[in-house]
Parts: structure tokens; C-alpha cells; sequence
């Protein structure tokens, strides 16, 4: 009968000392998103935008560089039937800020040096976007699984020194 007794009062005091465990305070919810919201990190992306012919790869590094490499030669292709030429000044190489939004729709603008006063920066960045209005389905970036807005600026080369 001991036994029984010893038993029993090792079992209160193990059921007695563990509601100490459900007495711990519980976390307000702004105190998780704050400090959630602490956690991420709002410069990068999940995963980066992407297209068709970039989906295969596996590695994230080969796949941004391929969808780069992609980006900039359809931007080449599509600008490279006209020869840019402003105020007699012959454009080889322009730089593109390339945004691209969570419904898929894209911008295109034209970043100009500071000394742009030479050029005609609203007829360029007309045709830029004449040229470039159909261009291909691009799939946006991803942070937690949420389609997000993304930017970059690209340097494309129109035409090629000949030696």
C-alpha cells in the first residue's frame, strides 16, 4: 500500500509542477507580425522573375543569369532594327530600368545620363516603348509565395563595334 502512496504523490507533483508549462504568457498577434516583419527581408526576392525558356534550370545563380542573358537579347533584337539616332548623336548603347509587376505587366525606361540635355529623352523613351510593347510573357518575382514587383536596370548594347 505504500507503494500505491509513494506512487500517487510523485504523480501530484509531476501533474502540479508541469501546469507551470501552460502558465507562460501568450504572444499578442502585433508582437508576432512585428517581429516577423523584423525577420524578412525586403530587398530580396524568393525567387527571382523568370520565363519560359529559364523554368528548367535548377540552380537560382544560372536561372537569374539566364533570365538576364534572355531579358537583354529580346531588348537588343527589338531595338536593333532602328538605328537610334538623336540630335546627330549615335546611341550604341542605352540603359534600360526594367520593372516588372505582380499581374506580369512590364515598364521599360530609358535611364539617361546627367548630361542629357543632347538627347531627346521623350522621343526615346517613346520608341522604347513602341518597340518593345509586345514583348514577351515575363512571370514575377516571388516573396512568400506572393507575387511581388521588381526592378532592375540593364545595360543593351544596339550596336557592335566592328574592328
Amino acid at each position: 500500500m505504500q507503494f500505491k502512496q509513494i506512487f500517487f504523490l510523485i504523480l501530484l507533483f509531476v501533474l502540479s509542477s508541469s501546469c507551470d508549462y501552460f502558465n507562460k504568457p501568450i504572444p499578442s498577434k502585433e508582437a508576432l507580425l512585428e517581429k516577423e516583419l523584423k525577420a524578412i527581408d525586403w530587398n530580396k526576392v524568393d525567387q527571382y522573375p523568370s520565363v519560359v525558356e529559364c523554368d528548367s534550370i535548377e540552380n537560382q545563380t544560372q536561372k537569374q543569369q539566364c533570365f538576364f542573358e534572355y531579358l537583354t537579347a529580346i531588348i537588343q533584337q527589338k531595338l536593333s532594327d532602328n538605328e537610334i539616332n538623336f540630335n546627330g548623336i549615335d546611341i550604341d548603347t542605352i540603359i534600360v530600368k526594367v520593372i516588372v509587376y505582380p499581374d506580369a505587366t512590364i515598364d521599360f525606361e530609358p535611364q539617361f545620363p546627367q548630361d542629357s540635355v543632347a538627347y531627346d529623352t521623350i522621343k526615346m523613351d517613346s520608341l522604347l516603348n513602341e518597340k518593345l510593347k509586345d514583348f514577351p510573357r515575363i512571370n514575377p518575382a516571388i516573396k512568400r509565395g506572393i507575387p511581388v514587383k521588381t526592378q532592375f536596370i540593364l545595360p543593351v548594347i544596339l550596336k557592335k563595334e566592328h574592328y
